[in-house]
């Protein structure tokens, strides 16, 4: 399994999905890089540390903040950089660390500790600050849908409440009481029609409507507490996303399929499927399913679903799955559920890559007791310029890919 050594000086300092997830990038002390979705390279550059990386679709427009270990790189200083042409074509100057970063075609979002600024993609222009309690992580999720186009930021330092706000409308559009303790994951699907949540405590994962600030489904993780590190919605054509990842501390991934909780099983039975309101959502999901020790304890990781996967009979549901620690490691993962009766689900652990070296040595056999026994053989991963279109920051809403 290929894997970096805990003595390199390289690892990934930040992560992001682009908004379709048809890609990603991520920020490590010597520079940053840009992948498809299966760890193709098609874009790197060597300038020094990053502490964000944001992408935009597939387009050739990045947001990058350096992490401040070299003049040039502020970590109060966002560049709207252009892969294609190696240029920056804007800068944005605050007066604090810029924590995190979202865009869409519409909005972009900036995030420091007691504000929150939002621009005009396409002019860059100030639109709006909301002022909002500490928040130190730069916590946040941006839906990436231009129709839908919510932020939801903590509302709360000591409780789990989240504000969302319309950033085309610029006004609060409901606040959300999701947990007792404070928050640490936010994830919008990618309609921006619910919110899934996270809180300190990490025993319990909520999904919302945001429209009606009302709680769909309740999924209990596990009994101990477990910081959750990241969720993932799959994309769907449907309103309501099929599936639904997260990642915690323990080194575990957890799968949880939304549409099977609509008429539990195990404790709803007639009533559960008539039942609208508190007491159907308090059901327990009948498919929340665990992978044990995937991951090292305690090390950051990323979640993604590359894809959901059709199949013949409705009772089969089958997902790829990507999941990326700090070490550099994708992993990507087939999983299976068959849903009748007694349900049964198989993970096949497909092909491990390592970001960080070189392509020639990325990539290794696998043999593992715990999954179906695999075997990896990988091509080379493309290189090539990330989006040949020269771009303007005016060109960045019609659509480019």
């Amino acid at each position: 399994m290929a894997s970096t050594s805990n003595n390199s000086l390289e690892f990934i300092t930040c992560l992001s999905f682009n908004q379709d997830k048809s890609g990603f990038a991520i920020g490590t002390k010597d520079g940053f890089k840009v992948f498809d979705s299966s760890g193709g390279l098609c874009f790197q550059r060597s300038i020094g540390a990053f502490s964000i990386v944001e992408m935009l679709f597939s387009t050739s427009l990045l947001t990058i903040v350096g992490a401040g270990e070299q003049p040039s790189l502020s970590p109060r200083c966002l560049h709207m950089y252009n892969t294609h042409t190696n240029k920056t074509l804007r800068e944005l100057n605050f007066l604090t660390t810029i924590l995190a970063v979202r865009f869409n075609k519409k909005r972009l979002i900036v995030v420091l500790q007691d504000k929150t600024y939002i621009y005009d993609t396409n002019k860059v222009t100030i639109l709006d600050t909301i002022d909002t309690v500490p928040n130190t992580t730069g916590l946040c999720a941006f839906s990436p849908s231009s129709d839908s186009c919510y932020l939801a930021l903590p509302a709360s330092k000591t409780k789990g409440w989240v504000l969302i706000y319309n950033t085309m409308e610029l006004n609060s559009l409901c606040q959300i009481d999701a947990h007792r303790n404070p928050l640490v994951a936010l994830e919008f699907s990618s309609n921006g029609m619910y919110i899934a949540t996270a809180s300190e405590q990490g025993t319990v994962i909520r999904v919302h409507l945001v429209a009606q600030a009302t709680k769909s489904y309740s999924f209990r993780r596990g009994t101990y507490p477990s910081k959750i590190l990241s969720l993932s919605f799959g994309s769907s054509s449907k309103e309501l996303p099929e599936i639904l990842v997260a990642t915690s501390s323990s080194g575990s991934i957890h799968v949880f399929l939304l549409e099977s909780t609509i008429n539990p099983k195990k404790s709803g039975g007639f009533l559960g499927s008539i039942i609208s309101g508190p007491i159907n959502n308090a059901l327990e999901c009948c498919h929340h399913q665990i992978l044990h020790q995937a991951l090292s304890p305690g090390i950051k990781s990323y979640s993604m679903v590359h894809n959901v996967v059709k199949t013949y009979s409705p009772a089969v549901f089958r997902a790829t799955l990507v999941i990326i620690d700090a070490n550099g490691n994708l992993r990507e993962y087939s999983f299976t559920l068959n849903k009748m009766n007694d349900p049964q689900c198989q993970w096949k652990l497909k092909r491990v890559v390592n970001l960080l070296v070189s392509a020639d040595s990325a990539c290794s056999s696998i043999v593992d007791d715990n999954l179906e026994s695999g075997y990896l053989i990988v091509s080379s991963p493309k290189y090539s310029t990330h989006d040949k279109t020269q771009i303007t920051i005016d060109e960045v809403t019609c659509g480019l890919v």
